[in-house]
């Protein structure tokens, strides 16, 4: 009889038959084997219960149904994720450049460590921006301005603390200041 449903396969049978066909299918769909793997798994999972209990006509073709609308929703999900595989649109994304208090921020305390360091004592302030800004040890600084080891060491100390002293908010000696005097 032609109208008669087809007798059920047993789901290992089902399995064996559309494993490799079903996920070929759905990486074509989804762009991507891993993900193609994860859906049919859930295929599989969703179809188990049908298939066993009653006689489905054609189980192929509700396996692939429930695939495909899995993978469909897969794909919806990507598309809203906040956390998208494609590139960032640079237009819309948040910058990574201080905002503009603190660009102000920045350029006032510059202003205020450029006015502390221009009213050091002559010596003090050669002797701490040969240090900080061009790097020489102190014995090079020695060299350079014709000076003792000891004086360029005095002299850096005095013009840390006359810094600590003329900037606000300055928390006090730290170990990285202790260490670099």
């Amino acid at each position: 009889m032609p109208d008669d449903p087809i007798p059920p396969r047993d789901f290992a049978t089902l399995y064996r038959a559309t494993l490799t066909p079903l996920r070929r299918y759905l990486a074509r769909l989804l762009g991507n084997s891993t993900e193609a793997q994860d859906i049919a798994h859930d295929a599989y999972i969703r179809v188990y219960p049908t298939v066993n209990k009653d006689p489905v006509e054609n189980p192929e073709a509700l396996l692939y149904t429930t695939a495909r609308n899995l993978a469909i929703n897969r794909l919806k999900r990507r598309s809203i994720s906040p956390f998208a595989r494609e590139a960032l649109n640079l237009e819309t994304a948040a910058s990574s450049a201080p905002s503009v208090t603190q660009q102000v921020m920045a350029r006032q305390e510059l202003s205020l460590l450029e006015q502390a360091i221009a009213e050091l004592p002559a010596g003090c302030r050669a002797v701490l921006l040969l240090r900080k800004v061009d790097l020489l040890s102190h014995r090079e600084i020695a060299d350079k301005l014709g000076i003792a080891v000891s004086t360029v060491e005095k002299q850096h100390a005095r013009a840390l603390r006359l810094l600590r002293a003329a900037l606000p908010g300055d928390p006090g000696p730290t170990p990285e200041t202790k260490a670099n005097s």
